[in-house]
């Protein structure tokens, strides 16, 4: 396991429960790699000199915007490598490996928290039929759902995600700072933030199940919103924008 973060401490768990050892951990960080391998039972190194060379699958569970970087560290060429990241495409490994490819979970991982992997789908692709049977094969034993998806597909799905988890939850923010200023607590909101992802979800398409003023162009009430939103200009054309995303979402349909 190259990296002791995130995606490598619940990846290497899982391929350790389902009877992938993990050999070894490296990571630059030594705190980081001392933990991730005790909670392994397993050996670790911050020197890329003595990463073993005998592992039957290398994967690189770094930042999308370190791979580059990490990789041409490395000191193999024939082994294969897979990276772990949504927005570096598989030519990240050109010139330099033979044996490579991308396994790409699609989900977020937060150490603190833990998250059940035969719940989420796995996105593989690799530089051959044979790398690719072998990812699949190690896949299929972890993941819920394995699909094989080129460097542009899987960016696509990237930016999804985004929209979906990042831009969703940098909203929650927004409304939790807005109910601080009544004295509230985001708990209030908790239920329908999660009937509204329960609905999502088992809808198909949630463009399906909007609800809300801009979904019914309820001008008096979106009138208010704004109006209110004038102490905070960055969140007013916000709110602005989004309503205007689902109106035309909706536009000509009813």
């Amino acid at each position: 396991m190259i990296g002791a973060g995130n995606v490598a401490v619940h990846l290497s768990k899982a391929l350790q429960e389902k009877g992938n050892p993990v050999v070894q951990v490296y990571s630059r960080s030594a705190p980081s790699a001392a933990a991730l391998a005790g909670m392994l039972d397993t050996d670790y190194t911050t020197s890329v000199r003595e990463l073993r060379r005998d592992a039957e699958l290398y994967v690189m569970a770094v930042s999308d915007d370190a791979v580059p970087e990490v990789l041409s560290t490395l000191p193999l060429t024939e082994q294969l490598i897979v990276h772990t990241a949504g927005s570096v495409p598989i030519g990240v490994f050109d010139k330099k490996m033979h044996n490579y490819g991308v396994l790409y979970p699609l989900q977020s991982f937060s150490k603190q928290h833990a998250v059940d992997l035969s719940g989420v789908p796995v996105f593989l692709e690799a530089n051959t039929p044979s790398n690719l049977k072998i990812l699949w094969d190690v896949a299929e034993k972890i993941f819920s759902e394995v699909y094989e998806a080129t460097s542009e597909k899987r960016l696509l799905l990237h930016v999804a995600a985004v929209f979906a988890s990042n831009f969703t939850n940098s909203l929650y923010g927004v409304a939790a700072q807005l109910l601080q200023t009544s004295g509230f607590a985001f708990d209030v909101l908790c239920p329908l933030v999660m009937e509204t992802a329960r609905k999502a979800a088992a809808s198909g398409n949630p463009v399906h199940v909007q609800t809300g003023p801009a979904r019914r162009n309820d001008q008096n009430v979106l009138c208010k919103h704004i109006e209110l939103l004038a102490a905070y200009p960055q969140w007013q054309q916000l709110y602005l924008q989004l309503s205007e995303t689902i109106k035309n979402q909706h536009r000509g349909k009813d």
